[in-house]
């Protein structure tokens, strides 16, 4: 299905973030996003809070987003939704509205898997970023997921290697956590970390086989490494956090390499594409980038907006299936774990 005037909405409501976007087809008109500072004093995500703070978000964050784009829902061509992973009660609200809107406007629903969205934002039509060819391999990194993916199609992706324990963002905010830095910790890291020396700490990369990864030991090794120098010098953390950041930035920079550097020599792909919340990580940024003169790597970093969890992504998925006409009925169900 071609048709030059598509206007698509996307609602992506899958942690604690409540986002609203309009997509022209491949163009962003508008990427609306409210953040629950709610949890930063829990150190963490709290489920319950998080599914009623997209009740109370969710209609202005569409409105927002509607309005931003100068688009009337009269206009609208379909409304995508992520469909999952996520969690289940922040999920049902997007889900729940979604549904609600495409009946009431009478347009097509479309369900989008949330991991597939931070891959294909690469395909948001944006000046002065290029699009990857297929196939390419896609390093998806996130709080919650750390994939490597063969990329064959819109419709065609296959994980070839994923975290066996815990994900990156996770290895970035626990460590953060043993520092005595505030929630969201990742970030915090990344600030510090440009200040110090990568080399000042070594800490011992996990022996995992294959394309899969591992980040359970290293947290562990960060843990009793921190305890052990405190025991000795209790303003250690103090004195030397640029350079514990740095090594430990450096260390989980290492690991992702490693791994990619073996996926592009067994699959002979040579176009890396990033996506996911941590790929705003500035280190992250630099290494792969190095890659494209180190390796020959032709490689693909995301907008900043669109690393983190945002609607824009969902939107284009949206496009995708909308031009192939995979849409769903309104008993398509939100799922927390969804298959890939």
């Amino acid at each position: 299905m071609q048709n030059s005037e598509v206007f698509i909405l996307a609602i992506e409501s899958s942690c604690d973030d409540t986002a609203a976007a309009v997509l022209h087809n491949d163009k962003v008109l508008s990427n609306v996003v409210a953040n629950q500072l709610i949890h930063t004093q829990y150190g963490g995500v709290v489920p319950e809070l998080a599914s009623r703070a997209h009740q109370q978000n969710i209609v202005p964050v569409i409105d927002a987003a509607l309005q931003k784009a100068n688009i009337k829902k009269e206009q609208l061509s379909a409304i995508a939704f992520t469909q999952g992973p996520g969690l289940m009660g922040s999920l049902l609200v997007g889900s729940s509205f979604a549904k609600s809107m495409a009946l009431a406007l009478n347009i097509p629903l479309v369900a989008v898997n949330h991991m597939h969205a931070h891959i294909l934002a690469h395909f948001i039509e944006e000046e002065n970023f290029e699009k990857p060819q297929f196939p390419f391999l896609a390093l998806t990194i996130s709080g919650g997921h750390t994939q490597i993916v063969k990329v064959n199609n819109f419709f065609d992706m296959q994980i070839i290697g994923e975290t066996t324990d815990d994900a990156v963002g996770e290895a970035f905010d626990k460590s953060a956590k043993i520092l005595g830095l505030p929630y969201p910790g990742g970030p915090l890291v990344d600030k510090y970390a440009q200040l110090g020396n990568p080399k000042a700490y070594a800490f011992t990369k996990p022996k995992v086989p294959g394309l899969d990864f591992s980040f359970s030991g290293l947290k562990t090794a960060i843990l009793y490494f921190i305890q052990k120098k405190k025991l000795e010098n209790p303003d250690f953390i103090t004195e030397n956090l640029n350079d514990i950041c740095a090594s430990i930035q450096y260390t989980i920079i290492e690991i992702l390499m490693d791994k990619l550097k073996l996926a592009v020599k067994e699959t002979g792909i040579k176009q890396i594409a990033i996506g996911g919340g941590v790929s705003a990580n500035s280190g992250i940024r630099k290494t792969l980038k190095e890659a494209e003169q180190k390796y020959g790597w032709k490689t693909f970093v995301p907008k900043f907006e669109y690393t983190t969890d945002n609607a824009a992504m969902i939107g284009i998925v949206g496009y995708q299936k909308f031009l192939s006409q995979k849409f769903e009925t309104s008993s398509v169900v939100s799922k927390a774990r969804i298959q890939f």
